[in-house]
C-alpha cells in the first residue's frame, strides 16, 4: 500500500469498559500520517454503527450478527458482583451465585450478561442503565453483576467488587463490516491487536526484496569507488611492493647499518 493509497483517517468505535489506549499508541507510531478517530458507542449501539458505516472497525461485545459483521474474539472478562464496602461478602475473595440468593440483584436494561436464570431476588423496577444501577447499590438497594471493566469504570470509594466464577462472562472482540476483501487499514489494526511486528507480511504490504541484479550493481559501484581512492579506507599495497612511508631517500631502508671500519 503506497502513501497515496492510505486513507487520511481511520474510525475506531469502542464500547464502555474497553480501553483501546495501547493499540492507539502503536497505531500512531506505525501510521503517523493516518489519523485514528475514536468513536464511543454503547454495547447495544456499536454493531449497528459498524453496519451503517459509522466506523471502520470497533471493539465490541459479542455476540454480533456474523452475516453482517466479521469479528475476531480478543479476550473474555471476569464477571464480578458490585457491593458496598461494608457488605458481608467482602470477607471472601470470591462469591458464589448461591450466596446471592437472598440479595436483590439489580438487572439494568443495558445488562451485558447472557443469563439463563437471574440469581437472587428481582428488584421492583429494572434500572435504565448500569450507571443507574451503581447508584442504587451505593444507596443499599441491592447488588449488581457486571464485567470487571465496568465495575472499574464506575468505581466509587464506597463500593467494591468480588469475582463470581459461576456467572456468565462477556467477550470482547474486534469487529468490522463483512466484505470480500478486508480493507487495508482494518488489516493494519488487526495486526496491531494481534501483536504483529511492523514488518509482518499480513496487513500493510511489506517492502519487497531488492532484485539480485540491483545488489550486484551496487557491489560493482562500491569496488569502482574504492579503486579511485575517493574513500577514506586505507589501500593495501600491491604484491611485491613495500610500503613507502618508512623508507629513507636513496632507496635505503629505515634501519641503520653498522658503521664502516676505518
Amino acid at each position: 500500500m503506497t502513501g497515496s493509497d492510505i486513507p487520511s483517517s481511520f474510525r475506531l468505535a469502542y464500547v464502555p469498559g474497553v480501553t483501546p489506549t495501547k493499540w492507539v499508541r502503536v497505531w500512531h507510531e506505525r501510521l503517523p500520517h493516518t489519523s485514528l478517530e475514536l468513536v464511543q458507542a454503547s454495547a447495544a449501539e456499536a454493531p449497528g454503527l459498524l453496519a451503517g458505516g459509522g466506523a471502520d472497525a470497533g471493539l465490541v461485545r459479542l455476540p454480533v450478527d456474523r452475516g453482517v459483521l466479521s469479528a475476531i474474539p480478543l479476550y473474555t472478562e471476569t464477571t464480578v458482583v458490585v457491593i458496598p464496602k461494608d457488605h458481608v461478602a467482602t470477607a471472601a475473595e470470591e462469591v458464589s451465585l448461591a450466596e446471592l440468593s437472598d440479595e436483590i440483584v439489580l438487572h439494568p436494561l443495558d445488562d451485558l450478561l447472557d443469563w439463563e436464570t437471574l440469581p437472587g431476588r428481582p428488584a421492583v423496577e429494572r434500572p435504565a442503565t448500569t450507571a443507574d444501577a451503581i447508584e442504587l447499590v451505593a444507596a443499599g438497594v441491592g447488588v449488581l453483576l457486571v464485567p470487571q471493566s465496568l465495575a472499574r469504570l464506575h468505581h466509587r470509594k464506597d463500593l467494591t467488587y468480588r469475582p463470581v466464577p459461576e456467572a456468565p462472562e462477556s467477550r470482547v472482540a474486534l469487529s468490522w463490516p463483512e466484505a470480500e476483501v478486508t480493507p487495508d487499514l482494518v488489516e493494519e489494526f488487526i495486526g496491531i491487536v494481534r501483536g504483529r511486528t511492523v514488518n509482518s507480511t499480513r496487513g500493510r504490504a511489506a517492502t519487497p526484496p531488492r532484485p539480485a541484479k540491483d545488489k550486484a550493481k551496487d557491489k560493482a559501484k562500491a569496488k569502482r569507488g574504492g579503486a579511485g581512492g575517493g574513500s577514506g579506507a586505507r589501500q593495501k599495497p600491491a604484491a611485491g611492493r613495500k610500503p613507502q612511508g618508512g623508507a629513507r631517500s636513496g632507496g635505503q631502508s629505515g634501519k641503520r647499518g653498522k658503521p664502516r671500519g676505518r
